[in-house]
């Protein structure tokens, strides 16, 4: 009987095991819900409140609220604070919306692609995957060293920080550069 629990006691604590090293990150000190979508969950990264912030008022809130499924290139506060002085002010004014939106759709792609996935499209070819953003233009993801790296259209690197942070809706990946389309 002993061997019974011990064996039963042995595979719950696998299981709890295998399913906490399967579960999302903290993202910003927030705990990151599969349950939830994108910008549920965007909402509570302490830093993310730039990235909010501008999805509000570029009024894409409803957008990254739908079904999806999106994969979000997902910029930190420090990210943003790399931009000359004064960008994301002026983003942020009414009559720039329409460049806002560009900036930040070019962060999104359309479906649900893991690390692995994106690491998978670039081994195929030749080291460089090529997506096209909701924004229209592309961008190049590049394995480096253990990190995969995302290229802007003006060559700028971007490197991804934490990964496979799954939502409802699709998949965060928090970067660490602003990503520029031309």
């Amino acid at each position: 009987m002993s061997s019974i629990r011990t064996f039963a006691l042995a595979t719950a604590s696998a299981l709890f095991l295998s399913a906490a090293a399967f579960a999302n990150p903290d993202v910003g000190g927030a705990p990151m819900y599969e349950t939830k979508n994108i910008v549920q969950n965007a909402v509570n990264s302490r830093d993310h409140t730039t990235l909010v912030a501008a999805v509000k008022a570029a009024g894409l809130v409803d957008t990254l609220q739908g079904p999806g499924p999106f994969t979000v290139f997902a910029p930190v506060n420090a990210a943003f604070a790399k931009l000359p002085a004064g960008t994301v002010d002026t983003l942020l004014k009414p009559e720039n919306k329409a460049m806002l939106t560009a900036v930040l759709t070019y962060h999104v792609v359309p479906g649900k692609l893991s690390v692995e996935e994106l690491k998978r499209q670039a081994e195929a070819n030749g080291g460089k995957a090529s997506l096209t953003t909701v924004q229209g233009e592309k961008l190049s993801v590049m394995p480096m060293g253990r990190k995969l790296s995302i290229i802007d259209a003006k060559g700028h690197r971007s490197s991804i920080t934490i990964g496979n942070v799954f939502q409802s809706n699709g998949v965060i990946h928090v970067v660490d550069t602003v990503l520029l389309p031309n």
